[in-house]
């Protein structure tokens, strides 16, 4: 099979270095069109016989097609060489799925797959805040994306007319086109020579605790002294604890002579038992 031959050649080029992304296009651009008759051949034996050549034979050969979409997405400031690979992904997963006895092409099946790699790599990185969430929304992401002839803001009749034309309400219109028009702040740039101040996030944002090594600890710490807490209050009898824990360790701490009148004894002797308790908990705390 010649254009199975050559399609072999033109992968053998693309697994080595192509310099550019220029080189990557014009080399795809080279590999023959499969004939639906090749087309469908190659389609079966994957299929049927679960020939992984033949499925490389069929992605090789329609890699033209993933750069003729991705370019269609240039607008919207992202790597086209990135866009083509989710593109790639989406054309892998088309031939996956593909059954030639549809009696369609595979460039006709493949491109529902590679639009939605491609829409879904856009909106995850277009933002770093999400644009759009839902079904709908991404829908009238795109759509708006092409709906609006200029960088300018709609009018009310032309939100009117987007809004009846995509099925939304003009509310959703006027939503989606804020979300298009923001623009992400850059967290920490490099200020300019002319002015040393810096009002970025990254000047005000991080707390005095925000250390990780800090907080770690921190952390341990406190989980040491809490143990070392629980441990030395289980050698004091219950009253002498009961004490300690209403004194200091409750919101809704007990004076002296509130605890005096619990166990009826005088406020001078709750003093001494509290005294007594706390110098024991020094001491097995600092073994």
């Amino acid at each position: 099979m010649t254009t199975a031959l050559a399609t072999r050649n033109h992968e053998i080029a693309l697994a080595g270095p192509v310099g550019s992304l220029d080189a990557y296009i014009q080399a795809v651009g080279a590999i023959p069109v499969l004939s639906r008759e090749d087309e469908q051949a190659l389609a079966l034996r994957f299929r049927n016989e679960e020939d992984l050549d033949a499925a490389r034979e069929l992605v090789m050969a329609h890699l033209r097609f993933v750069v003729h979409i991705a370019k269609g997405y240039t607008g919207y400031g992202l790597p086209l060489n990135d866009l083509i690979q989710e593109g790639n992904v989406g054309l892998m997963k088309a031939v996956k799925r593909f059954d030639p006895e549809y009696g369609v092409r595979l460039v006709s099946f493949a491109v529902h797959w590679i639009r939605a790699e491609i829409h879904e790599f856009v909106l995850k990185n277009w933002r770093i805040v999400k644009v759009a969430t839902t079904k709908a929304q991404r829908k009238l992401f795109f759509n708006l994306r092409k709906a609006k002839k200029t960088l300018a803001w709609l009018t009310a009749e032309e939100t009117k007319a987007v809004a009846k034309d995509l099925g939304v309400s003009e509310k959703e219109v006027t939503e989606m086109e804020k979300r298009l028009h923001s623009r992400d702040a850059i967290f920490d740039p490099a200020p300019d020579a002319d002015d040393e101040r810096n009002f970025t996030p990254a000047a005000y944002l991080p707390a005095p605790d925000s250390d990780p090594a800090k907080q770690v600890e921190t952390a341990d710490f406190n989980h040491d002294a809490t143990t070392r807490m629980t441990a030395a209050l289980n050698i004091l009898d219950e009253r002498t604890r009961h004490i300690i824990e209403a004194r200091w360790l409750t919101e809704d701490k007990k004076t002296l002579h509130e605890l005096a009148d619990v166990y009826g004894v005088s406020a001078e002797r709750i003093r001494q038992l509290e005294a007594n308790a706390i110098k024991k908990l020094r001491n097995a705390m600092a073994v």
